[in-house]
C-alpha cells in the first residue's frame, strides 16, 4: 500500500496476536491525538477495550491496522449498529501514530474498511467526531462521500452512504495517481545513493554503475559498500550499508543472488527508501528464484521501500539539479523532454545508445527488469504529472494490471503522447505473436490512444517528431524536394499511412537555398496544409549549411504545422537543424530527419492519427436503462458454488443472465420429443426454426444443425426427428422466426495480457477468414461502443452499401441497437468479473433493431488483476 507521499505501508487485519503490539501503540500515541479519538484521557487500554480491539468477527466487527517493519503505526476498525432500525449502518473510527500523521493513512483505512463493508451487505458508515478535530473531519469530507452531519454540543455525528459514486472512484483514483506519482519521483530524486558491490573494475555490474554516477556527477554522495575495501575509485567505501553514517536514500544492489538476503536485511535496519537491484537470478530461473524475488519484495515493502528490477539496467535522471545516471549503459543520451520506460536489461542499453545516436534526449529513464514491484503503470503515473516529460516511450513485455494499464494510459495520452512497442504476446514462448494477437494489441493501443509502433526504430521515428514538432492538425500532407524518385517514394508511403497528400512539389535538382525556403515557407503558410516533408538529397557535393536554414527558416510561422525532413539521409536530429537552449539541450522546433522519406510519412501518419484520437471529445460511460445488477450477482454466486473452477452456463442460465442486463435472446423453447416441439412451436407462433444443441452443432456456416422457415405442425416434427437423428441429442431448440438480417457477432473473450476484450464483426466464413474483427478494452464508452461497430472493414454493409461508388444492397440497419447492446454485455462485464466469456450469436441486424439468436456465458473465478475495490499494490 502507498501513503500520499509515495512511501509503502502494509495494510492487514488484526488478530488476537496482536494484543502487546496494540498496546504498544497505544502507548506511543500523545495525549493529545489520545484525546481527540477517545473524547478524553485515556493513558491505557483497559483488558475489556483491548480483547474488544483484536478479536473481531469480520463480518459485523472488522479491524485493520497499518504496519511499518513490523511496528503498527495505523489502526481502523468498523462495529455493526445492531439496534439501529433500517438498512445496515456501521461506526467507523480509526487513529493514526503522530510521527505518520499527514500522509493519507485515514483515508487508506476507511477506503478499506468501507471495502470490507460493503461486502458484508453494510450501506452506510456513521462517525462521531469531536467538532475542534478538523483533521479527522477533513478525511471523511475529502473521500468523496456525500455527508450527512449534525452536532450535539462539541460532538458532530457525520454519517453516508458507502456505495462508490463517481465522485468516490475519482478521488481514489487521483490519490492512487499521486501516491504512485511520488513514490517513482522519491526513487527517480535521491538525496543520496549507497552502491552495494561497488568494486573498481568498470567491466563489472557493480564497478559500472558506481563509474556511471560518478562521470555524471551525481548531486548528492556516492557511498560505495565493499567489506574487503576501504576505498573504491577513490571515495571511502563501508563493509555495509548499516555503516554510513548519513542518511540512504537509494541503494543500488549489485551482488550475487545468494546475498541479497543479508543486503535487504541491512538495507531495512538502516531505513533506506528504495532499492535498484541490478542483480540476476531471480524469477528469470524458474520457481525457486520466482519464490526469492517475491520475498524479496514483500521483504522490502513490510519496511516501505519500493524496488526497481531484479536484473535491472538501472534509472536515469538527466536533470541538473540531479545527475543521476545509476545504469548500466556505456551511453546516456543528453537532458532532453521524454520519457523511456523498458523491462530488458541488454535491450535498454541498445535503445539508450539509439537514443543518444539521434539525439534524442531524455527527461527520465528507468529499465526495470524483471518488474517485480515498479512498473509501467508506476512510470506512466509519474510522468502524467512530471513537468519536464512531454513524451512518454513504452518498452513492455508484460502488462501487468492491463485494466489499470488502459485506464492510466487513456488519461496520460490526452495531453502527453504515448508511443509504445511490445513483445509481451511472445516474451515468454518461443512461437511468434498470430494475426489475431496482433490485432487485439493493434486496437486496444488505439482505443487507449497508444501510439503502437512494431519496431524500436519505428519508436524512435515517432518519438522524435513528437519531442520536437507540434502535432498536426488534419491528415493534408505537402512533399516538397529536389528529387523527383524520392518525391513519388513519400507520397506513395504517405497514402499508404492514411494521409491525404497531393503530387509532391518538384524544385529540380538544381535548386537553390532560396527556393527551398519559398516552397517550404508557402506551404507552412497554406491553409491546405496540415504538415510538410521536405526532401533535400544534393545530387553533388554542396555547401550544406545554406539549404539548412532555408529549411528552417522556411518552417518558421505563426501556426504551428509539424515539419519533417530527409536532409542529405542523415538519421535523427541533425545539429544544422536543430534549435538549442540553455546547455545545449535540444528544443521544440527543431527539425528531424529521416534516412528515407518513407519513414518519415509512416511516423507522420502515426502520429496523425493520435493527433485525430486526443481531439475527439472525451465520451463518458453510460450505463444502459433495465439493468437488474442484484439478480445478475445473485445468480452466478450460485452458479460458482456449484462449480467453483468454473463453467460454461447452460442455455437456458444463460439467457437468465443476459435477461438481468436487458439483453434479450428471440424466445426459444427446448424440447425433447416430437410432440413437445410441435407443442412449443404452437405456442411461439409460426413460422419457428428448429435448431440441434450440441458443441459441434453451433453457428455451424453449413447450417446442417437448423431448420428455418417452419410453418407447419408436420413440418416441425419431421425437423425434430431429422435434428435429433443428425445430432444424436434428443435436445432440440424451437426458435421464433426473427427479421431477416444482417449477421453478426460479439464477443468477449479473456485475453492474457489485455483482460477482457471485446469483440466485433459480421458473421461468415469469408469474414473469419479475413479476420474482419476490432477489439476493444472494457468498459466501452458510449463514444466507443458506436465506434466498434463502425470500425470492421465490412461495417458499410450495415448502412446498405457495398463499398463500391453508388452499389447498394439494402436498407441501413439500425446500427444505435447495435451499439446499445455493446454497451449492455459492456455493463455486465464491468458489475461481474466473473464473467470470463461471453458470445452472442449470431445478432441479426435490421432496420427495426438487432435480434439476438443464440447467447452463451461462460463464468470463472474472478481474475487477480482485476482494477476494482480499494488502492493496493499489486
Amino acid at each position: 500500500m502507498l501513503a500520499s507521499d509515495g512511501g509503502v505501508v502494509r495494510l492487514r487485519p488484526i488478530t488476537p496476536d496482536d494484543a502487546a503490539a496494540m498496546e504498544e501503540f497505544h502507548a506511543r500515541l500523545s495525549d493529545r491525538t489520545r484525546y481527540l479519538r477517545y473524547f478524553g484521557p485515556y493513558p491505557r487500554m483497559t483488558p475489556k477495550d483491548l480483547y474488544r480491539t483484536t478479536h473481531v468477527d469480520y463480518h459485523d466487527r472488522v479491524g485493520l491496522a497499518i504496519e511499518l517493519g513490523e511496528v503498527i503505526i495505523a489502526v481502523g476498525r468498523y462495529e455493526l449498529l445492531s439496534d439501529r432500525e433500517g438498512p445496515r449502518a456501521a461506526e467507523v473510527a480509526f487513529v493514526v501514530a503522530d510521527a505518520h500523521q499527514g500522509r493519507g493513512l485515514g483515508s487508506i483505512l476507511l477506503e478499506h474498511l468501507a471495502g470490507a463493508a460493503a461486502e458484508n451487505d453494510i450501506e452506510t458508515f456513521v462517525a462521531e467526531v469531536l467538532a475542534e478535530n478538523n483533521t479527522m473531519v477533513t478525511v471523511f469530507r475529502d473521500a468523496g462521500y456525500q455527508m450527512q452531519r449534525s452536532r450535539d454540543g462539541s460532538v458532530l455525528h457525520l454519517e453516508f452512504a458507502i456505495d462508490p459514486t463517481e465522485a468516490l472512484l475519482s478521488v481514489r483514483d487521483s490519490r492512487e495517481r499521486a501516491s504512485e506519482a511520488r513514490s517513482v519521483g522519491n526513487l527517480l530524486h535521491p538525496k543520496s545513493i549507497a552502491v552495494i558491490g561497488a568494486t573498481p573494475s568498470a567491466g563489472r555490474v557493480g564497478g559500472a554503475v558506481l563509474a556511471n554516477l560518478l562521470s555524471g556527477v551525481f548531486q548528492g554522495p556516492v557511498f560505495p559498500v565493499n567489506p574487503n575495501r576501504s576505498s573504491v575509485r577513490g571515495v571511502r567505501a563501508y563493509n555495509t550499508v548499516r555503516d554510513i553514517p548519513d542518511e540512504v536514500d537509494l541503494a543500488v544492489v549489485a551482488v550475487p543472488s545468494a546475498e541479497i538476503s543479508a543486503v535487504l536485511d541491512d538495507c531495512m535496519a538502516k531505513g533506506v527508501k528504495g532499492l535498484v537491484v541490478l542483480t540476476a537470478g531471480f524469477s528469470e530461473t524458474g520457481p525457486a528464484g520466482y519464490a526469492a524475488e517475491r520475498d524479496l519484495v514483500a521483504a522490502a515493502r513490510g519496511h516501505g521501500m519500493r524496488v526497481v528490477g531484479p536484473s535491472a539496467l538501472g534509472i536515469a535522471n538527466t536533470d541538473p539539479a540531479v545527475s543521476l545516471n545509476a545504469t548500466l549503459a556505456s551511453v546516456m543520451p543528453g537532458r532532453g523532454r521524454v520519457g523511456f520506460f523498458c523491462q530488458s536489461g541488454p535491450l535498454g542499453a541498445a535503445i539508450l545508445g539509439e537514443a543518444a545516436a539521434r539525439r534524442l534526449g531524455l527527461s527520465t529513464f528507468v529499465s526495470a527488469g524483471n518488474r517485480a514491484d515498479v512498473s509501467g503503470n508506476d512510470l506512466l503515473q509519474y510522468w502524467d504529472s512530471d513537468p519536464d516529460t512531454d513524451v512518454v516511450l513504452l518498452y513492455l513485455e508484460t502488462f501487468g494490471n492491463p485494466r489499470k494499464f488502459s485506464r492510466i494510459a487513456r488519461r496520460v495520452a490526452r495531453t502527453k503522447p504515448i508511443v509504445a512497442v511490445s513483445s509481451g504476446r511472445n516474451a515468454t514462448r518461443t512461437t511468434p505473436p498470430s494475426s489475431l494477437e496482433r490485432s487485439v494489441e493493434r486496437d486496444l493501443f488505439a482505443q487507449a490512444g497508444i501510439v503502437q509502433v512494431d519496431t524500436i526504430s519505428e519508436l524512435f521515428d515517432c518519438a522524435m517528431l513528437l519531442a520536437y514538432q507540434p502535432l498536426p492538425a488534419g491528415p493534408r500532407l505537402a512533399v516538397i524536394g529536389n528529387s523527383a524518385a524520392l518525391g513519388w517514394l513519400a507520397v506513395d508511403a504517405a497514402r499508404g499511412a492514411e494521409l491525404e497528400v497531393r503530387d509532391p512539389v518538384d524544385l529540380g535538382p538544381q535548386a537553390g537555398p532560396e527556393d527551398f525556403l519559398t516552397a517550404v515557407a508557402a506551404a507552412v503558410a497554406s491553409e491546405q496544409v496540415d504538415a510538410v516533408i521536405v526532401i533535400f538529397a544534393p545530387p553533388v557535393p554542396t555547401a550544406v549549411p545554406a539549404y539548412a536554414e532555408a529549411i528552417r527558416s522556411g518552417a518558421e510561422s505563426a501556426v504551428a504545422k509539424p515539419v519533417l525532413t530527409t536532409f542529405v539521409a542523415d538519421h535523427g536530429m541533425p545539429n544544422l537543424l536543430a534549435t538549442r537552449g540553455t546547455g545545449g539541450v535540444v528544443r521544440s522546433g527543431s527539425i528531424p530527419s529521416y534516412p528515407d522519406p518513407e519513414r518519415a510519412a509512416r511516423a507522420l501518419g502515426r502520429v496523425q492519427r493520435y493527433a485525430e484520437w486526443r481531439n475527439t471529445p472525451v465520451s463518458t460511460t453510460r450505463r444502459p436503462a433495465g439493468l437488474d445488477t442484484e439478480r445478475a450477482r445473485n445468480l452466478v454466486e450460485q452458479w460458482m458454488v456449484r462449480s467453483p473452477e468454473g463453467d460454461w452456463l447452460g442455455d437456458l442460465e444463460a439467457v437468465q443472465l443476459l435477461d438481468c442486463y436487458g439483453i434479450g435472446i428471440v424466445e426459444f423453447r427446448e424440447v425433447r420429443d416430437a410432440a413437445a416441439a410441435e407443442a412449443a412451436a404452437e405456442e411461439l407462433g409460426y413460422p419457428v426454426a428448429a435448431k440441434a444443441t450440441g458443441e459441434l452443432w453451433r453457428n455451424r456456416s453449413d447450417l446442417n444443425g437448423v431448420r428455418l422457415d417452419l410453418w407447419r405442425p408436420s413440418a416441425v416434427q419431421r425437423a425434430y426427428a431429422d435434428l435429433a437423428e443428425v445430432s444424436s441429442n434428443a435436445v432440440v431448440h424451437i426458435q421464433r422466426m426473427a427479421t431477416k438480417g444482417v449477421g453478426c457477432v460479439l464477443r468477449v473473450q479473456d485475453d492474457p495480457s489485455f483482460g477482457s476484450v471485446i469483440s466485433f464483426g459480421l458473421s461468415g466464413t469469408i469474414i473469419d477468414l479475413l479476420g474482419d474483427r476490432v477489439y476493444r478494452a472494457l468498459p466501452l464508452s458510449e463514444g466507443e461502443s458506436i465506434a466498434l461497430i463502425d470500425a470492421p472493414r465490412a461495417a458499410p454493409l450495415l448502412e446498405g452499401r457495398t463499398g463500391v461508388s453508388g452499389r447498394t444492397i439494402g436498407e441501413p440497419v439500425d446500427k444505435s441497437a447495435l451499439s446499445e447492446l455493446a454497451q449492455r454485455i459492456s455493463a455486465m462485464c464491468d458489475d461481474l468479473p466473473e464473467v470470463r466469456e461471453l458470445a452472442v450469436e449470431p445478432i441479426l441486424a435490421s432496420p427495426e433493431g438487432a435480434a439476438v439468436l443464440y447467447g452463451r456465458v461462460r463464468i470463472g473465478p474472478e481474475p487477480n488483476h482485476f482494477d476494482i475495490g480499494p488502492r493496493r499494490l499489486g
